[in-house]
């Protein structure tokens, strides 16, 4: 069984003149990347490799979530193929992994994200917010042929505030 954890990025700040890959993150996507990490980190799911998006924004929320899981950095990789808003490039991405990794955490951009949740889960999800996360699961054993899954569940900072 494979399983697939989306983390859209936090909220970002547009205050900046930067290119889109610089943007960094607001004080709201830092204080919510901490709370759906811990909130992540209170199901102790074994992560077998973790992803990030070049871009700033996706790249801290992820640093995020690897100090406090205590993620391995050496088992960590930045990948331009989820510098994607379509979602095309993550599918192939995804279906490309290699499958010694059982459980794998992926860091990037909307509408990317949702429209995977959507058409790789089992639940509606009108729109990932920032520094929400989907785990996804699907009952195959190579990544090449996963196809329609499961929503297992969401958390998102609404929800625990």
């Amino acid at each position: 069984m494979k399983k697939l954890i989306l983390v859209r990025h936090g909220k970002s700040s547009w205050e900046y003149s930067v290119n889109d890959k610089d943007r960094p993150l607001k004080e709201r996507g830092i204080n919510d990347g901490h709370l759906v990490a811990n909130a992540f980190k209170q199901k102790d799911v074994a992560i077998d490799a973790i992803f990030a998006s070049p871009a700033n924004r996706a790249l801290h929320t992820c640093m995020i979530f690897l100090r406090q899981l205590h993620f391995p950095f050496s088992q960590f990789e930045i990948t331009n193929e989820l510098y994607d808003f379509s979602g095309d490039y993550i599918l192939q991405f995804v279906k490309n992994l290699d499958n010694s990794f059982e459980t794998v955490m992926i860091f990037g951009h909307n509408h990317a994200f949702t429209h995977l949740a959507n058409a790789l889960g089992s639940i509606y999800i009108e729109n990932v917010p920032t520094s929400g996360l989907v785990h996804l699961t699907f009952d195959t054993n190579n990544w090449s042929s996963i196809e329609k899954g499961a929503t297992n569940y969401t958390i998102f900072p609404k929800h625990l505030k």
